[in-house]
C-alpha cells in the first residue's frame, strides 16, 4: 500500500509540474490536454503551455473567461462540444492566435456577436452545428478570411447575411442543413450567393425552405427568381454565377411571388416596392432576333436610298448633257454668220 501511495504521489507531482490540471491527462509527445468527461464548468486552469490540442468536450462549461486561454497561446485544436455554452463572449477566443479547428457543436448558443473570432488568422473549421443559433453576425471577426469549413447545420437559423458569406473568401465546405429557413426577400442574396459558390466548385448541402408554405421543402436553388420580383433593390445587386443572363421587367406587386402565394407577406419579408423582376433566356434571344430584323431593314432601305440617289444623279447628269450640247451646235453658224456676210 506505501509503494502505491508513493507512485501516485510521484504520478502527482509529475502532472503538477508540468501544470497539467488534477482531473486532466496530458501527453507530452502529441502536446495534448484530454479534458473530456470530467465535469468541469470553466475552462481548466494550469494547462501545459505547450499544447496544441485541448478536448474539453462532454462536461458542463457555461462560460468562457476573457482571460481562459492566455497561458495556452499554441493551440492549434479546440474541442468545446457537447457543454453548456449560451453564448460566447467577444474576444474570448482572441489569444489563440494558431488555433485551426474550433469546435463548438452540441451546446446552448443562441447567437454569436459581430466578431467573436477575431484575431483567429489560421482558423480553417468552424463547427457550430446542433445549438440554438437565431441569428450570426455581418462578421465573425477580423482575420476569419481563412475559414475553409463553416457548418451551421440543426440551428435555428431563418436567414443569413450575405455579406458574412463573401467575408469568408476561402470556403470549400458549408454546410446549411436543418434549419427553419424563410425563403422570402431575406434569403435572395443567400440564393445568389450559393449559386456562385457551386459555380466556383464548392461543397454545400443546400438550403431547403421551411417557410413559406408553398416553398416547404423545396430547394432554395430551384425557387425562380421570379418569385423574388418585388424585392428591394439591395438584395439583388450582383448577377449569379449561371450561364443565364436574365433581363428584367418592372414589378410592383407587395408580394414576393407573381402568382399570389399564401403566406408571402408583411414588411418584415419585403417590402412592397417595385422591383425588375428577371424572364426568360427566350425572351432576351427574341429582342435579339427583333432588333437584328429591324436593323437589317434599316439598313436596307439606306441602301436603296444610296443607289436611288446614284441614279437620279447619272440622269440628272445625262439631261444635262444632252440638252447643253444643241445649243453650242446652233450657236457656231449664227457667230460666223457675220463673218461671212462681210466678206462677201
Amino acid at each position: 500500500t506505501g509503494n502505491w501511495l508513493l507512485v501516485w504521489s510521484v504520478i502527482l507531482l509529475a502532472h503538477t509540474a508540468h501544470g497539467c490540471p488534477e482531473k486532466c491527462l496530458c501527453y507530452t509527445a502529441s502536446k495534448t490536454a484530454d479534458c473530456k468527461n470530467r465535469g468541469f464548468t470553466e475552462i481548466p486552469a494550469r494547462l501545459p503551455p505547450e499544447i496544441q490540442i485541448l478536448q474539453l468536450q462532454n462536461n458542463r462549461i457555461w462560460r468562457i473567461n476573457q482571460n481562459a486561454f492566455t497561458a495556452t497561446p499554441l493551440l492549434k485544436i479546440l474541442d468545446l462540444s457537447n457543454n453548456s455554452l449560451s453564448s460566447v463572449a467577444p474576444g474570448a477566443f482572441q489569444k489563440l492566435r494558431y488555433l485551426q479547428v474550433l469546435n463548438l457543436t452540441r451546446n446552448l448558443i443562441h447567437y454569436i456577436e459581430n466578431k467573436t473570432f477575431s484575431f483567429l488568422p489560421h482558423l480553417k473549421e468552424l463547427d457550430l452545428s446542433s445549438n440554438s443559433i437565431i441569428r450570426l453576425p455581418e462578421t465573425f471577426g477580423n482575420s476569419t478570411g481563412n475559414i475553409t469549413l463553416l457548418s451551421v447545420k440543426h440551428n435555428k437559423l431563418q436567414k443569413m447575411e450575405r455579406i458574412l458569406l463573401e467575408s469568408l473568401p476561402n470556403l470549400k465546405v458549408v454546410l446549411f442543413k436543418d434549419n427553419p429557413w424563410q425563403c422570402n426577400c431575406n434569403i435572395f442574396g443567400m440564393k445568389l450567393w450559393l449559386e456562385s459558390f457551386l459555380y466556383r466548385g464548392g461543397i454545400s448541402d443546400g438550403i431547403i425552405c421551411s417557410a413559406p408554405g408553398i416553398r416547404k421543402g423545396k430547394d432554395l436553388l430551384k425557387v425562380p427568381y421570379e418569385l423574388f420580383g418585388a424585392c428591394p433593390l439591395r438584395t439583388a445587386h450582383v448577377q449569379p454565377a449561371s450561364s443565364q443572363h436574365h433581363g428584367f421587367e418592372p414589378r410592383s406587386s407587395p408580394k414576393h411571388g407573381h402568382h399570389g402565394e399564401p403566406g408571402e407577406g408583411g414588411r418584415g419579408g419585403c417590402e412592397p416596392k417595385a422591383r425588375p423582376r428577371p424572364v426568360s433566356l427566350r425572351h432576351a434571344i427574341g429582342t435579339v432576333v427583333i432588333t437584328g430584323v429591324v436593323c437589317g431593314v434599316v439598313c436596307l432601305m439606306m441602301l436603296a436610298a444610296a443607289v436611288y440617289g446614284c441614279a437620279y444623279a447619272a440622269i440628272a447628269a445625262k439631261y444635262h448633257q444632252e440638252h447643253s450640247a444643241p445649243g453650242r451646235q446652233h450657236g457656231t453658224p449664227e457667230e460666223k454668220e457675220p463673218f461671212e456676210s462681210s466678206t462677201a
